[in-house]
Order: structure tokens, then C-alpha cells, then sequence
């Protein structure tokens, strides 16, 4: 029996085009689902955030043909300083030290997401935009899938069906997908300043008893603020001029930079560990933000979500190749088994950080202080740590 598509890709963001993309070479029928148009994606708020891209990411960017014209754009980090405001703790990462062209890059999330647009729209890949998935319906060939267009339904089938659209996926609803959600009581402010001293390409993380504050290197002279404070701190925040807004970011970060100054708007946004029960169902799959949501403490959230889409674009390409029905149980099960590991170290990274530095219980306080600066003269514990901000950790 024939479906209309192989793969029914629902998202069209950097996740879903990015699996689209690489998965252009395998002869599949290939569509991608998007609520959004493309003028819409453009305008979105989210745009203004910054991605802090790990040196793996930017491998498989690389392969992926997207990284080529669009490098230039980011900023490369050359160092990471990390350190605990109040106390003496520090520890500093130096790509140089590391032997590597740098840590890793900081680039727009607008800049990447419309050049990945750009480059799904110049080829082959059937685009289905604006359009709502509103039912999905598992038979023992296809998944059938129901969409609204414009006010008019559409009914399409596919092999497999794979959720990319985001924390809030419609496929994860419509699939019944249990998630555990983990309330962090707060919220990132999120803005970009301009500085009056260069940031020569260093990566600031500085934890705090709120949460951590991290300052990305953006061009030469401008840094990507994301300010995590708690609820309440953050609402005050926001409804506080930009002058007293500046002036806090300023106590909180100090003068190594010298000056700050406000070159975007401020936006919040409360942080949740969201976690899905499952990647699979059947005859579909839940990648990247669907399936995960980290705090932005250790800036792996879309590193996570690409290595997601790269592993499965594996898988499929495999099956394809061997002419496996890509949505079985038995293809579907080896990606999920494979991705289990890689998720639960980085989330419990991520997490285990969140907990032992937003905090200032004086015993803690000082084991971490402690720990941080004997961090900075072990070169092999570095070069662990290291590896795990460029992404290059074996999961």
C-alpha cells in the first residue's frame, strides 16, 4: 500500500529541519508539518536568544552542510571562566589549553534557524505550512495524520511520524505521552549588552545564591545575558525600569568588563526540568525540546537536541538503507535504547549543578568553593570538564 510520505516530520525549527536535512540523500519521501508560517517563525521573540554551540555541534553542523555559510556569523569562545560571586572559587577553561580552535560559538538563535530554513526551502523536502496536527491515528503500515490548514482539514499517512515541535508538542498530547516536570522556581532573564572593555571571546558563568548569571561573547564588544533569578526576583525585575535593571546585572556580574549597556529588550522565562516518559510510540518518535527541557545553567539544551536528530537521522538512514520499515518497533526501540544514556547524564549534569550552586548554605558554599579551585590546577579533571562544555563527552 503507498502513503504519501516516508517521514512526517512535525516542527519545523532547527530541530526538524535540521533531521530533514540530513536525511535528504536517502531517496525518502520526506514532509515537514509547521503551525507557523515562515514570517511568523522570523518575528518570534525567541529569535533574540543566543545558542551556545559545543565544538561537537558544530562537527555535525559541519556535516550536515550548514555550518559553511553560516560560521562567520558566531562568535567563538576561546575561554570559559567560571566562578561563585561572594566567594573565592573559581576555575577557567582555555580552548588553547584544550588543543582545540575554540570551546565553542555563540551564535543567534535567528540567524541559524533562517539559514536552516533557508536551506530546507532550496531543496526537495515537501513543506506543509501553516498547518496544525490535530489527530493522529497508528495503523499497521502507516500513521495517519490529521491536519488543519487554513481552517480546512487534511489527511495525510506516513511510515513514521517524528515529534520536533517543542516543550508544549501537540504529538507528544495527541500520543499520550506522560512527562515529569520539575518546578526550578525560577526564571531566566534573558537580554544583550553592549560592554565598554572587550570580552576577547571569554564565557562568563558566574553562580550565585538566585542562580547562575552567564554573559556569551557576542561580536566583539557585545554579550547574551542569561540572568537566572528566583520568581519573585525575576517579576521585580521586569517591572523595574532598564536603569534598575542595569544597575543590579551590574552588581551581580562586577566591572571586568567594565561598562554595561542594554542593547535588547528584556525577556523572561520560567525554568522547568521537563522530562517525557518515552521517545516512542508507534509508528512515531519525540526528539529534542519535545522530549526534554534543561535549564540553561550549562547551555546544553539544543546541543542535546541535535545530538537527538543526528543519532536518528542514523538510525533512519540504516533502515532506509536496508530497506526496514522505518517506524517499527524494533528501529524505533534501538534509537531510543541508544539515546538513554547521553539524556541522563547531561540532565543529571545540568540538574546536579542547578542544586549545588543556587544556593548559599555556608557548608556547601565553601565545599564548592573549595572544589572549584582545586578544579583550577588539576589539568586532567579540566580536560573533563572541558569536554563536557564542548560537547564531546562519550554518552
Amino acid at each position: 500500500m503507498a502513503h504519501d510520505y516516508d517521514l512526517l516530520i512535525v516542527g519545523g525549527g532547527l530541530a526538524g529541519n535540521c533531521l530533514a536535512l540530513a536525511l535528504q540523500g536517502c531517496g525518502l519521501r520526506i514532509a515537514i508539518a509547521e503551525a507557523n508560517s515562515r514570517a511568523q517563525l522570523q518575528a518570534s521573540a525567541a529569535g533574540d536568544r543566543a545558542l551556545a554551540l559545543a565544538a561537537g555541534t558544530v562537527n555535525a553542523l559541519e556535516a550536515l552542510g550548514i555550518w559553511q555559510d553560516i560560521g562567520a556569523k558566531a562568535t567563538a569562545i576561546g575561554h570559559i571562566h567560571i566562578s561563585d560571586r561572594g566567594h573565592f572559587g573559581k576555575t577557567r577553561l582555555s580552548a588553547a589549553k584544550a588543543h582545540v580552535p575554540a570551546l565553542g560559538y555563540v551564535i543567534t538563535a535567528r540567524d541559524l534557524e533562517g539559514h536552516v530554513a533557508d536551506l530546507v526551502a532550496q531543496s526537495p523536502i515537501t513543506r506543509i505550512t501553516p498547518a496544525r496536527v490535530v489527530g493522529l491515528m497508528s495503523g499497521s503500515e502507516a500513521m495517519n495524520v490529521s491536519l488543519k490548514q487554513d481552517g480546512d482539514s487534511l489527511n495525510v499517512s506516513a511510515k513514521l511520524v517524528v515529534g520536533a515541535d517543542g516543550g508544549l508538542s501537540s504529538v507528544r498530547t495527541l500520543l499520550d505521552i506522560p512527562q515529569h516536570s520539575t518546578d526550578y522556581r525560577q526564571t531566566a532573564l534573558v537580554t544583550t549588552v553592549k560592554t565598554t572593555l572587550p570580552h576577547r571571546n571569554t564565557a562568563y558563568e558566574r553562580f550565585t545564591a538566585s542562580g547562575p548569571l552567564a554573559l556569551l561573547p557576542l561580536g566583539k564588544y557585545h554579550c547574551s545575558v542569561v540572568w537566572t533569578r528566583t520568581t519573585d526576583e525575576a517579576e521585580a525585575l521586569m517591572l523595574g525600569s532598564e536603569a534598575d535593571f542595569l544597575s543590579e546585572l551590574q552588581d551581580c556580574f562586577g566591572y571586568r568588563l567594565g561598562g554595561l549597556t542594554l542593547t535588547a529588550p528584556r525577556r523572561a522565562f520560567p525554568l522547568s526540568l521537563i522530562r517525557a516518559d518515552t521517545m516512542q510510540a508507534d509508528r512515531a518518535v519525540i526528539i529534542g525540546n519535545a522530549v526534554h527541557q534543561l535549564h540553561p545553567v550549562a547551555g546544553q539544551g539544543f546541543n542535546l537536541g541535535l545530538r537527538d536528530v543526528m543519532q536518528l537521522a542514523e538510525a533512519l538512514s540504516a533502515a532506509a538503507h536496508s530497506q526496514q520499515d522505518l517506524g517499527s518497533r524494533e528501529v524505533l526501540s534501538r534509537y531510543s535504547q541508544a539515546r538513554r544514556k547521553d539524556h541522563a547524564r547531561v540532565i543529571g549534569f545540568t540538574d546536579s549543578l542547578v542544586k549545588i550552586f543556587s544556593n548559599d548554605w555556608l557548608a556547601l558554599a565553601a565545599a564548592r568553593n573549595v572544589g572549584l579551585t582545586l578544579l583550577d590546577h588539576i589539568p586532567a579533571a579540566k580536560a573533563v570538564l572541558a569536554k563536557q562544555a564542548m560537547g564531546l563527552a562519550e554518552g
